[in-house]
């Protein structure tokens, strides 16, 4: 099992690309492995025959063997020797998933022919728990595509149904969480439960800022207008270079510090949550941070993201203003010493030299590790972004 990202700690085999006894290439795709970040393909390092070890659907820890090609002699030996992998055991009303076999069938009334399928198709419908079988694809060929799958009846997994009379609740619908769902639930049940946190919070005079975007936007030019998140990841950056404390983590009972400030920024997805990276975003323009998150927010929603795009982030970012939520505590994204928590800007009265007067306010709460960042160090950090975005032509260096 490789290690595609710098968190991975195990994968699980989503599809085989190759069958058992087939000759590959070197920088051929093997099989589609799920990290802790997304789903990619990995591609072979040499050339030879393919002998499979490891099921699809098993979870593996990095550095497990999943497979041989050739005789296995030029095999980097990773780890210690593995018992033979199984795949975790379903539920028992759980619906069988489609292996690389079943996959392959047929529809009815087409044997012997492939499923044709885009693998942006099959990524998405894993995640809804869509079944491609039962799907007609109105691409080249007939071959299914992403709009297929979105189109189609959105499922998270296998679903049953109980009666449940006696608590008054009527029908209970029980829906199994995708790969993608449960080890979220699991990284953020290990966050709360291991990281002794604590949060600061502080109101930032949004005033100059908003106008500021509103001129850039009015003035029509080409360069992509920054939203107000960017800004934060830009005034975020600047902070964490200026306080190395803060752009750093804990790990395995030491303090790493990190050269890069490369900041993390949040983004929803179908059924899910990722966080794509914007590398170096001390050293980059507003524009150049604008255009890179909505990229990065686009390969999010269309299943396209890749483990190296949501790798080593120093800090995280995680916006709910666009929903009107004014503020709230984020879970920090171990082993970060960090996350920012931005809320909604909003016209209040607020004094402002002397006067009460509207102004547009925005709350942010910072929540930290104890274990690297201290009180005095988060407050110094959060009010430093506060004084970067109050001030937002100081972002443009």
């Amino acid at each position: 099992m490789p290690r595609l990202s710098d968190s991975m700690e195990e994968g699980t085999i989503v599809r085989w690309l190759k069958r058992d006894g087939d000759e590959v290439a070197r920088g051929e795709e093997l099989v589609e492995i799920e990290t802790d970040k997304a789903t990619m393909a990995y591609e072979s390092d040499t050339a030879g025959t393919l002998s499979i070890s490891a099921t699809e659907g098993a979870t593996l820890p990095v550095g497990a063997m999943i497979a041989t090609i050739g005789d296995g002699s030029d095999a980097v030996d990773t780890a210690p020797p593995a018992e033979p992998p199984t795949a975790a055991p379903e539920p028992a009303d759980a619906q069988p998933q489609p292996t690389a076999e079943t996959a392959a069938q047929a529809k009815p009334g087409e044997a012997g022919e492939r499923l044709k399928a885009s693998p942006i198709a099959r990524r998405i419908a894993d995640e809804r728990g869509v079944d491609l079988q039962g799907l007609s694809g109105t691409g080249p060929g007939g071959r299914i595509v992403k709009a297929d799958v979105e189109a189609s009846p959105a499922g998270g997994g296998a679903v049953s149904e109980s009666g449940d009379q006696a608590s008054g609740r009527g029908v209970v619908t029980t829906t199994e969480p995708s790969r993608t769902q449960a080890l979220i639930a699991r990284r953020m049940a290990e966050s709360r439960a291991t990281v002794p946190s604590f949060n600061l919070q502080t109101e930032v005079d949004m005033t100059t800022a908003s106008t500021l975007r509103a001129e850039l936007k009015a003035s029509g030019g080409e360069t992509p207008v920054p939203t107000i998140n960017d800004m934060v990841v830009k005034a975020s950056a600047l902070a964490l270079r200026e306080q190395g404390q803060a752009n750093g983590a804990w790990r395995d009972g030491r303090f790493e510090h990190y050269s890069r400030v490369n900041v993390g920024v949040a983004v929803a997805g179908p059924g899910t949550l990722v966080v794509p990276t914007v590398f170096d975003a001390d050293t980059k323009t507003l524009s150049e941070i604008a255009s890179e998150t909505s990229a990065l927010a686009e390969r999010v929603r269309s299943g396209t993201i890749t483990p190296p795009q949501t790798s080593g982030g120093t800090f995280t970012v995680s916006n709910l203003g666009m929903f009107g939520v004014r503020s709230f505590e984020a879970v920090i994204n171990t082993p970060q010493a960090a996350i920012l928590a931005v809320g909604a800007v909003e016209q209040r009265a607020a004094v402002h030299d002397g006067a009460l007067e509207p102004r547009m306010l925005m709350v942010l709460t910072l929540s930290c590790d104890h274990r690297i960042l201290y009180g005095a160090d988060g407050a110094q950090l959060l009010a430093r972004i506060k004084a970067l975005l109050e001030a937002p032509l100081s972002l443009a260096s």
